[in-house]
């Protein structure tokens, strides 16, 4: 009775510290991929801003000081092309927060894998500094968390976003918490608006923060304003979607979790067996590095197959 309350014992508690390593890898594991990511979009995006440069000096320039809000250099009314909207998961640009979010490149998608890399443009909205809704969402406690200080932002803050039409400067007007299934968020509008998504509260995906800015400065050759409702090619349902799209678990991960989950467990099983037949602390930091080598591809598809990445 004694060796099997032991052994339930040592069970539970092994299972505890599994799951506190898996806690620990999504907020801080998880920042490994977006990290990488993020290096070749910003790369990728100053390579194309300066060609854009390139074929037109003005584009991009001056650039915009953060938390610095000037007189604009382009009228907000002076209707031009819009610029062309990325292939999905490709850099759109960078945004930046003063005081909540350093300059992140931001991709264009708000699926799954989209948002590992940054926050996402929402397909069907208009690019930031056009005329319309430019909505754009972002994790806040997984994949490097950009939007996590979202909820301390006040109306007046700043949010200054660079794409290859210009640099954008918009002010907060106002915060709302809606329920994940309120697409009327990302509604189109008749100015030039910007919307921030992420879930809330933080660690839950049980409701969404929003926030809400108007255009104030736009530093550019081309503003890129269009029409009302212009850029807007996906249906409701298609916005609903994109509201959800990335709290959803992949089916086509389950399969990876399991084998790297039983690998992960051979591994454990040979080196608890290891331990008992030879008690020396050599031999528990012999077997924890494998053990940690095969438990962090299990970790890593374990988390995409799982529902809600925060």
């Amino acid at each position: 009775m004694r060796r099997a309350i032991a052994g339930i014992g040592r069970t539970l508690v092994t299972l505890g510290l599994l799951i506190l390593l898996f806690v620990v890898y999504q907020l801080w594991g998880t920042g490994i991929f977006t990290a990488r990511a993020q290096e070749n979009l910003k790369s990728q995006f100053r390579k194309e801003l300066a060609q854009a440069k390139a074929d037109n000096p003005v584009i991009g320039s001056p650039t915009t000081t953060p938390g610095v809000v000037t007189t604009p250099t382009v009228p907000h009314n002076d209707v031009r092309p819009a610029p062309p909207t990325p292939p999905e998961g490709d850099v759109g640009g960078f945004i930046t927060i003063p005081g909540v979010l350093d300059t992140m490149a931001f991709v264009e998608g708000t699926s799954r894998d989209d948002l590992k890399k940054g926050p996402g443009h929402y397909p069907g909205t208009p690019l930031p500094g056009t005329l319309g809704n430019a909505a754009i969402a972002g994790h806040r406690t997984t994949y490097l968390h950009p939007f996590w200080g979202v909820d301390k932002m006040k109306p007046g803050a700043v949010i200054i976003v660079q794409t290859l039409a210009g640099t954008f400067v918009y002010k907060m007007t106002k915060q709302l918490i809606v329920k994940p299934t309120d697409v009327w968020v990302v509604d189109n509008t008749p100015d030039a608006e910007l919307t921030l998504t992420a879930c809330n509260p933080k660690g839950s995906a049980a409701q969404r923060i929003v926030i809400k800015a108007k255009l104030e400065v736009a530093k550019s050759s081309r503003v890129g304003i269009t029409k009302p409702g212009a850029g807007t090619g996906k249906s409701r349902s298609a916005e609903q979607s994109g509201l959800a799209e990335g709290l959803s678990g992949q089916n086509k991960s389950l399969g990876p979790a399991i084998f790297f989950g039983i690998i992960a467990a051979i591994v454990g099983i040979v080196w608890w067996w290891g331990f008992r037949r030879w008690r020396l602390p050599r031999t528990w930091f012999i077997g924890i590095l494998p053990f940690l080598i095969a438990l962090f591809p299990f970790y890593v598809y374990l988390e995409r197959a799982l529902p809600s990445g925060y």
